[in-house]
C-alpha cells in the first residue's frame, strides 16, 4: 500500500522525497547529459567518497529538489508565477532541515554567480548549459552583490555543494540509490526538529 503523503512530516518526509526520486529522477536534467536523479546522486555521492560532513552530502543530494516542488503542493496561493527552483525547493526544505542545508539549496545559483566573480577560473569548469543558465542568472557577481553573499553564516558549505553541482555531470558514474542516503537525510530532519 501506497503511503499516504497528503500531509508531510518528520516521519514521511524521507520516504515523500525518496519516491519523488524514483517516479521523476528520469527527467532531463537541463540538457546534461544525466537525468535529475543522477545529477543530485552524483554530488551526493562524491560527497561521500571524499569524507564531507552529512550536512555536505544531504545538501548535495537535494539542492535541485526545487525541480520537483510541484510535487509538494501550492504554499502560497497568491502566487502568480512559478519562483526560481533554488527558492522553492529552499522553501520545502526549510520546513524540514537545518539552515545549513536549506540555503545550500537557496543559493546554489547565487554560489555560482559568486565563484565566477571571485575566482575567474571557475568558469572554465562550467558547462555549456552551465554556461547558458549564467547569463539567465543575471552573470557573474558585483562587488556589493559579493559582499553580501560572504556573509553568510553557511557560505563554506554553500560553495562546497556549488562545487558538487558541477561535479555531478558524468554521463558514466554510478552511484547508491536514494534509499542509500535516507537515513542520512532522516538524521538531517530529526536534528533540525529535535529527536523524537
Amino acid at each position: 500500500m501506497k503511503p499516504d503523503f497528503s500531509t508531510l512530516n518528520r516521519d514521511n518526509i524521507v520516504a515523500f522525497i525518496g519516491d519523488i526520486f524514483e517516479r521523476r529522477g528520469g527527467e532531463e536534467y537541463l540538457g546534461e547529459p544525466v537525468t535529475m536523479a543522477q545529477h543530485m546522486l552524483q554530488g551526493a555521492t562524491i560527497a561521500e567518497q571524499n569524507g564531507q560532513p552529512e550536512e555536505i552530502i544531504v545538501g548535495a543530494l537535494l539542492h535541485d529538489i526545487g525541480h520537483f516542488t510541484s510535487e509538494f503542493g501550492t504554499y502560497h496561493p497568491d502566487d502568480t508565477e512559478d519562483r526560481h527552483h533554488e527558492d522553492a525547493g529552499a522553501e520545502v526544505l526549510e520546513q524540514f532541515f537545518p539552515s545549513v542545508i536549506t540555503d545550500c539549496c537557496r543559493y546554489h545559483v547565487a554560489a555560482k554567480r559568486y565563484l565566477c566573480a571571485t575566482k575567474p577560473e571557475y568558469f572554465n569548469r562550467l558547462s555549456a548549459a552551465s554556461v547558458h543558465t549564467l547569463e539567465l542568472q543575471g552573470g557573474p557577481m558585483s562587488a556589493e552583490e559579493v559582499a553580501a553573499f560572504e556573509s553568510n553564516p553557511n557560505l563554506k558549505e554553500i560553495i562546497q555543494v556549488r562545487y558538487l553541482d558541477e561535479a555531478g555531470k558524468r554521463a558514466d558514474m554510478e552511484t547508491p540509490d536514494f534509499a542509500h542516503f535516507a537515513p542520512m537525510v532522516q538524521r538531517m530532519v530529526d536534528k533540525h526538529l529535535g529527536a523524537s
